[in-house]
């Protein structure tokens, strides 16, 4: 673990790869799972200002979810998360061509709103947690993305340069440029071993 300010990051970041696959995964991470996507506050307020323009980019079943559950809910830990369809989908998941992409994200990239998409989507495979004042990311690894962790070896791209824009959305530049000095200076360090 490294300390950047007041985020505590795992090494882990900077020593597997990742890039996502979803020819290979079929974007299961909007699919699998016991609860939806984690949401900040301001995330639910962001969903609650913007439903109307973003359910043009939504499938029936995710509609009839957020018409009874709303547009977001608490899990069964007290956390925010978006709703699900059934037990598994998340209601914002839409299917293109065998593959599950979000609904807000298509939003975003069609102009519709200024909002691309949860953060802890934006961020996986880093999943953040609190640890008293601080904030830990850590590497979140699941079976279904081993295509993404092939094609980042492939490609020799760590995880965390993977995710530079959702780092810098999160937590800025200024940390980001941080990130990669602590990685050179790791990397000098665990080639001398």
């Amino acid at each position: 673990m490294i300390q950047i300010g007041d985020k505590i990051v795992s090494t882990e970041l900077f020593d597997n790869h990742f890039v996502c696959h979803l020819e290979k995964c079929r974007g299961m991470c909007c699919v699998y799972g016991d609860a939806g996507a984690p949401l900040t506050e301001e995330e639910t307020k962001t969903l609650e200002e913007n439903l109307e323009k973003i359910k043009p980019f939504l499938r029936g079943g995710g509609l009839q979810a957020i018409e009874e559950k709303g547009p977001w809910e608490f899990d069964d830990d007290g956390d925010r998360v978006t709703p699900l369809m059934g037990q598994d989908d998340c209601a914002y998941s839409i299917i293109d061509n065998g593959i599950a992409r979000c609904g807000i994200e298509n939003a975003f990239y069609s102009d519709a709103i200024d909002f691309r998409k949860p953060i802890s989507c934006h961020l996986y495979p880093i999943r953040l947690s609190k640890i008293g004042a601080n904030i830990a990311l850590n590497y979140h690894r699941w079976e279904v993305c081993k295509p993404a962790r092939k094609l980042g070896k492939d490609y020799d791209m760590p995880v965390f340069r993977f995710l530079k824009d959702a780092l810098i959305r999160a937590f800025g530049t200024e940390f980001y440029d941080e990130l990669e000095n602590v990685y050179t200076e790791w990397r000098k360090h665990n080639e001398i071993l």
